[in-house]
């Protein structure tokens, strides 16, 4: 039988309030009560790590009384792209391949959707050039509109946006399930109406999210 490797009680709990506030469709942000109800803890238990987090810039309290997460967070985010990339990479090739289309990886920079990597398909003889780096707001483009379906808690399949961006272009994206303190979708671009590619686009997503949070620990 596996053993579960010893962890930090405390450093485990933190981490789960992160997670917890940054679960999809939780905009408004939680109340200490909500918090602690949320996870199951002691109200002084809670306040004592959100104190914690907060001295670090990891959370941060709103003038309602809502706690949400801080800039913290999105400094790491910063800080992981490049890992995010290099695990992305093969995943976008992949997809680029079968779709015949140019695969992108876009986050969240506040309301605006950023270009992080893009990927053409290496067999095709045209398709849509995308620049790595291109903004947009979130509001505009699949890409975008699926991370705010993922933020609201909304998300259902794939999101298809025909000429938001570039007239002719068809785009469709999903979310990145999942992976704390990012905010990513996952998708393709064609010039036309693309070919049945939803189920691809939210395989690579889900594949996506799943290498970078990892193997679950075994228990037992």
């Amino acid at each position: 039988m596996a053993k579960r490797p010893e962890t930090a009680q405390t450093l485990d709990r933190g981490l789960q309030v992160l997670q917890t506030l940054g679960a999809p469709g939780n905009v408004r942000g939680l109340t200490m009560s909500e918090l602690a109800e949320r996870l199951g803890l002691a109200r002084p238990v809670v306040y004592r790590l959100v104190a914690t987090l907060d001295a670090r810039g990891f959370v941060t309290r709103g003038e309602d009384g809502r706690y949400r997460l801080g800039l913290g967070v999105a400094r790491l985010q910063y800080a992981v792209r490049p890992v995010l990339v290099e695990v992305a990479r093969p995943v976008l090739q992949e997809l680029a391949d079968r779709a015949g289309a140019t695969a992108h990886l876009t986050v969240a920079e506040g309301e605006h959707a950023v270009a992080l990597l893009v990927i053409e398909p290496t067999w095709t003889d045209f398709h849509v050039a995308y620049r790595v780096g291109s903004r947009h707001p979130l509001e505009r483009g699949a890409a975008g509109r699926a991370i705010l379906e993922e933020r609201s808690g909304t998300a259902d399949g794939t999101t298809t946006t025909t000429g938001e961006l570039q007239l002719g272009a068809y785009g469709v994206a999903a979310a990145v399930p999942g992976v704390l303190g990012i905010e990513a979708s996952v998708g393709v671009i064609t010039m036309g109406p693309p070919p049945p590619v939803d189920d691809q686009v939210l395989a690579a997503a889900g594949r996506l999210g799943r290498l970078l949070t990892g193997p679950e620990p075994r228990t037992g």
